[in-house]
């Protein structure tokens, strides 16, 4: 990881529009919690039902989308991204730290927010707001990835982002058994179910799938990237 690269990708993303958007999302999730015990509904199945359908099936991916694409994909499309190809900086180096502040930001946008609506409606009770926050960490490092990787591969990256998370996530991978193998949502579901015992929630793919995938997608993305940006600096389009 190099410090110079994640500070200046630190203040691109964080100076842009999409910071907005980086706290829009999580303070609807808070706000939702909020609301939540306002009118009285703070038990499992409630907490549960909101932190799988908006936390994980919502925030998490749109929010490894702007995190992902955000760090790399604008210094293509403008250009600028040619100055940095000529440090000498390696390419495996570049594409590593840009995947560790996507990461990073995903953390604090994603991971700290699912825990703290989770605990504002019923504590750490059943292990719902430490297992679904756990949750959110490892499927946001996995999306941070993924996402990074579009982001090089392709000036579409947003596209096919939205794409994947809406119609493959939450239409495919939520209703198709063997679609949810390949799904990171449900990947992220999986290490949740490991620390929560709430009786209102059940992962549907097991931990000796879930493991190797994210581990695979998330380092063979990141690899991939870096190798991608290998040819990028050569032709200055990807």
């Amino acid at each position: 990881m190099n410090s110079v690269v994640a500070g200046i990708t630190y203040r691109a993303v964080l100076g842009r529009r999409r910071v907005f958007l980086l706290l829009l999302l999580p303070l609807v999730l808070i706000g939702l919690a909020l609301l939540l015990r306002a009118v009285g509904s703070t038990d499992e199945r409630a907490t549960v039902t909101l932190m799988q359908v908006y936390a994980i099936g919502t925030m998490l991916p749109l929010l490894g989308l702007i995190a992902g694409t955000g760090t790399i994909a604008p210094e293509i499309d403008d250009g600028t991204i040619i100055h940095l190809l000529s440090k000498p900086i390696s390419r495996p180096v570049i594409a590593t730290t840009k995947f560790a502040v996507a990461a990073s930001m995903l953390a604090l946008f994603a991971a700290v927010p699912t825990f703290i609506a989770a605990y504002l409606l019923i504590g750490d009770e059943a292990g719902i707001a430490s297992g679904f926050a756990v949750g959110a960490l490892v499927g946001g490092i996995a999306y941070a990835a993924v996402f990074l990787l579009l982001g090089v591969v392709t000036r579409h990256a947003v596209t096919i982002g939205i794409i994947y998370a809406v119609v493959w996530e939450n239409l495919i991978g939520g209703y198709v058994p063997g679609a949810r193998n390949f799904s990171i949502q449900q990947w992220a579901q999986t290490f949740a179910a490991q620390i929560t015992t709430s009786g209102f929630f059940k992962a549907t793919v097991g931990m000796g799938f879930a493991v190797p995938a994210v581990l695979i997608v998330t380092i063979g993305s990141v690899v991939w990237a870096g190798q991608r940006l290998r040819s990028l600096s050569l032709t200055g389009d990807a």
